[in-house]
C-alpha cells in the first residue's frame, strides 16, 4: 500500500484520544520497533563489518562485496523514499531485511570454498534491500515523533539500534576468545549473525503505516493517500534540484565514508581477531553515548529550534576537529607498509588505539544523529522525508562504494585520513548554512507551507484505510 499525504497534514489532522504513550500506535513504540529492526539487520551487519574484512583474514572479498552492496545501495537508497511511499512499511522493510541473511550466509560459504563470486552478489542485493530498509527507516524516524522531540526520538533509535552492534560485537568475541591466533571468525559466528537478522525480518511486519500511528496530543502523524509510480519518479527527479538537498551532499558523502578506514585501518590492521571483536562493542556502545547527547542539545538546550541546531553542529564540528586530530596522531607511526603489531586486548599498548577507535565511534553517531535532526527539521510529513532520508542515504552509500575501493587500492593510509577529515569539516558550514536558511522556530516548516499554498483543491487518490 503506498501513501501519499493530504493537504495541512499537520494542522487539519483529527484529533483522537490517548491514554499512554506506551500504546501500540504511539511514535514512542514504533520508533522502538523500527529500532529493534534496525538492532538485528544492519546493526548485526555493522558488527560484522566492523571486524574488518568482514571477519576474514584477507579483506578483498568483504571490500568487493561491499562495493556493489553501496553502489547498489546508491541508487535504491535514492529511489526508496518513492518505494516506501508505494509499498507501505511492511512490504518495503520486510524486503528489505531479508537481504541481510543472504549477505552474512555469503560469508558462511565463503568460509568454506574461499569464492568471492557469491558474497559479491549477496552484497549486490543487500544494496537494493537496504536501499529500501533505511528509507523507510529514515521516514518512520523523522516523521513519527512529534516536532519538538525529533532528535530525543533519534537519540532513542539509534541507541536500540547500536545496541545491535554492541551485541554482535560480543558475538565473535566469545565464539573466538579462545582463538587468539586464529585469523577467520568460525561458521557459528555467521549463523548467530543469520538469526538475530531472520529475527528482524519477522519484526518488520509488527511497523504499522503514518495513518495509523497517534501522538500523545491525539493527532495523526499524517492524512495518507495513495501514491503512484509517476508521482514518486518525478518527485525523486526533483531531489538533485533542491537546494536544501545539495547543502546536505557533503555531509552525506563524508558520514560512511570513514567506516572503511575505520573498520580495516584501524580496527582491522592495530589488533588480532578476538580484540576486534571486543573493540566493536565499545565501538558501538560509544556511539549510544554520542546520540544520547547531541540528541539532548538538539532537542532541550535552548528555546529556538535554529539556535540549537547552530549549537549541535557546533559541538559535533568541535569534537571532530579534536577526534581527527587524534587520529592523525596515531596514523603516522604506521603504514600498509610498515603495519603496527597485533594488539591483544591484556596488553599495555592496547590503551591508546583503544580509546581512538571508541571515539571515532562517538562522533560517528553524533555526526550522522546531527544530520537526521537537520533532515527532519525540513518538514514533518511521511512522504517528503521518506524521499529526503532516501537522497541522504543514496548519495551516503555512494561515497562509501568508493571507499571500500579507495582501500581495495591501497591508496596511503595517511590520504585516506586526510580526505576523511577534510570531508566532515567542509559539511559544518553548509549545514548552518542550511538551517540558518531552511529551519524555522516556527511549528510549521517552510514545506508544508509551500505545499499548503500549492496543493490542489480536489485530489482523485482513493483514502487509505
Amino acid at each position: 500500500m503506498g501513501v501519499e499525504v493530504g493537504v495541512g497534514d499537520e494542522e487539519s489532522a483529527t484529533r483522537f484520544s490517548t491514554k499512554s504513550r506506551f500504546r501500540y500506535n504511539s511514535p514512542l513504540v514504533q520508533v522502538t520497533l523500527i529500532g529493534l529492526v534496525c538492532f538485528c539487520c544492519p546493526g548485526m551487519f555493522n558488527a560484522l563489518s566492523g571486524m574488518g574484512g568482514g571477519g576474514q583474514v584477507d579483506p578483498t572479498a568483504a571490500n568487493n562485496a561491499n562495493t556493489a552492496l553501496y553502489t547498489t545501495f546508491a541508487v535504491f537508497g535514492i529511489l526508496g523514499g518513492g518505494i516506501y511511499n508505494i509499498l507501505g512499511p511492511h512490504l518495503t522493510l520486510a524486503a528489505g531485511c531479508s537481504t541481510y541473511v543472504l549477505y552474512a550466509g555469503s560469508f558462511l560459504y565463503y568460509n568454506h570454498h574461499q569464492h568471492q563470486a557469491f558474497a559479491i552478489v549477496a552484497g549486490a542485493l543487500l544494496g537494493i534491500g537496504a536501499g529500501l530498509l533505511w528509507a523507510g527507516e529514515g521516514a518512520i524516524m523523522t516523521s513519527y515523533p512529534p516536532p519538538n522531540r525529533k532528535g530525543t526520538y533519534i537519540s532513542l533509535f539509534w541507541s536500540i539500534f547500536n545496541m545491535g552492534g554492541v551485541i554482535g560485537g560480543l558475538i565473535p568475541f566469545i565464539l573466538n576468545y579462545h582463538r587468539n591466533k586464529a585469523t577467520s571468525v568460525n561458521d557459528a559466528t555467521y549463523i548467530a549473525f543469520m538469526c538475530f537478522m531472520s529475527a528482524g525480518t519477522l519484526l518488520s511486519f509488527a511497523i504499522l503505516p503514518p495513518d495509523r500511528v497517534v501522538r500523545d496530543d491525539g493527532t495523526r502523524c499524517t492524512n495518507v493517500k495513495y501514491s503512484n509510480v509517476s508521482t514518486e519518479a518525478a518527485e525523486v527527479v526533483k531531489l538533485f534540484r533542491n537546494w536544501k538537498m545539495l547543502l546536505i551532499v557533503p555531509a552525506a558523502w563524508a558520514s560512511n565514508f570513514f567506516y572503511t578506514y575505520q573498520f580495516n585501518n584501524v580496527n582491522g590492521l592495530h589488533f588480532n581477531l578476538r580484540t576486534r571483536g571486543l573493540n566493536n562493542v565499545f565501538y558501538w556502545g560509544a556511539q549510544m553515548i554520542g546520540s544520547v547527547g547531541i540528541g539532548y542539545i538538539l532537542d532541550f538546550s535552548f528555546q529556538s529550534r535554529r539556535m540549537r541546531g547552530f549549537v549541535g553542529i557546533g559541538v559535533v564540528a568541535l569534537l571532530g576537529t579534536a577526534i581527527w586530530g587524534g587520529g592523525l596522531a596515531n596514523q603516522l607511526p604506521y603504514s600498509l607498509d610498515d603495519p603496527p603489531k597485533k594488539l591483544d586486548f591484556k596488553e599495555s599498548a592496547f590503551a591508546g588505539p583503544f580509546v581512538l577507535y571508541f571515539s571515532y565511534g562517538l562522533l560517528d553517531a553524533m555526526f550522522q544523529s546531527m544530520v537526521y535532526w537537520v533532515i527532519g527539521a525540513l518538514a514533518d510529513d511521511s512522504r517528503t522525508l521518506s524521499r529526503y532520508s532516501g537522497f541522504y542515504k543514496g548519495v551516503q552509500s555512494a561515497g562509501a562504494a568508493v571507499a571500500w575501493q579507495v582501500d581495495t587500492h591501497k591508496v596511503p593510509l595517511l590520504s585516506q585520513l586526510i580526505v576523511n577529515w577534510s570531508l566532515t569539516t567542509v559539511s559544518f558550514p553548509l549545514l548552518v548554512l542550511l538551517v540558518m536558511l531552511a529551519v524555522k522556530d516556527e511549528d510549521k516548516t517552510e514545506d508544508e507551507t509551500v505545499q499548503e499554498a500549492t496543493a490542489p483543491s480536489s485530489n482523485k487518490d482513493i483514502t487509505a484505510a
